[in-house]
């Protein structure tokens, strides 16, 4: 049952006819995982504690630098040096103490991630590394788990909500021959501030109305933002019939 102070914190999210209490009452009981919290990760976080997610899982094995601080907006110069997963979770707290915050202080792998990645309602992939969002998608897999990816560089951006169980291609669909531009990284090629800011707000987006039933959720289209002339596209993802990675979850799932 939604507390009055809910009521009133929420006030603008529950007025929508669509959303209402009920909406609300998902988000307070839902439990996500951030993977990275960086670019992408810091609006992700802030924006789904803002909003109310009962519980966020934050993970990042890594500490903040100067040179993040030019678009990672959970940090501040205070948290130079500081564990990014730890120094994000602080951030959220200052801008809801009803939020749970979890910090998890290294990089997920393993039984580690397995077990984090069964135990949320949503997973959000604000990763930067190829192996990393190759793990984490066959974790999602395994588990059954919705994963909603994103990525940015340069001045260009693309995320799409990956739904293995309800009938959807995976990550390695997406990518099949492991052309993922593997080697790009801000550190080696740069990006635009605002990018990982828009990406990570429309990531953001994506799971309050995953997680509320709100809206039509991103699942089989791959958005991609092409911010040197500020155009959009839309592409339909088709599954990969024989992925290694996904096609026996898909089959199961149709049964």
């Amino acid at each position: 049952m939604i507390k009055d102070l809910e009521l009133l914190r929420y006030s603008r999210q529950i007025m929508l006819p669509e959303f209402d209490v009920a909406g609300q009452e998902r988000l307070l009981a839902s439990r996500v995982l951030v993977v990275g919290l960086g670019g992408l990760g810091s609006p992700i976080a802030l924006y789904l504690a803002a909003a109310g997610v009962g519980m966020l899982v934050l993970a990042d094995g890594d500490q903040v630098d100067e040179s993040n601080l030019q678009r990672q907006v959970a940090h501040s110069e205070e948290d130079i040096g500081r564990n990014k997963a730890e120094s994000a979770a602080a951030a959220c707290t200052a801008i809801n103490g009803g939020a749970t915050v979890v910090p998890l202080a290294y990089h997920l792998s393993g039984e580690r991630m397995a077990g984090q990645v069964a135990a949320a309602d949503l997973v959000v992939d604000a990763t930067d590394s190829f192996l990393a969002r190759l793990e984490l998608n066959q974790a999602c897999i395994a588990a059954g788990k919705p994963l909603l990816s994103g990525a940015a560089i340069g001045s260009e951006g693309q995320l799409t909500l990956f739904d293995v169980a309800a009938g959807t291609g995976c990550y390695r669909c997406l990518y099949p021959d492991g052309a993922d531009e593997q080697n790009l990284s801000c550190s080696e090629n740069g990006v635009l501030a605002p990018v990982v800011g828009v990406i990570g707000s429309l990531q953001a987006l994506e799971a309050v109305k995953y997680l509320a039933n709100y809206g039509e959720p991103l699942r089989g289209r791959l958005l991609l933002l092409d911010g040197w002339s500020m155009q959009w596209r839309e592409v339909r993802l088709t599954a990969v019939p024989d992925c290694p990675h996904c096609s026996a979850g898909r089959v199961s799932a149709d049964d």
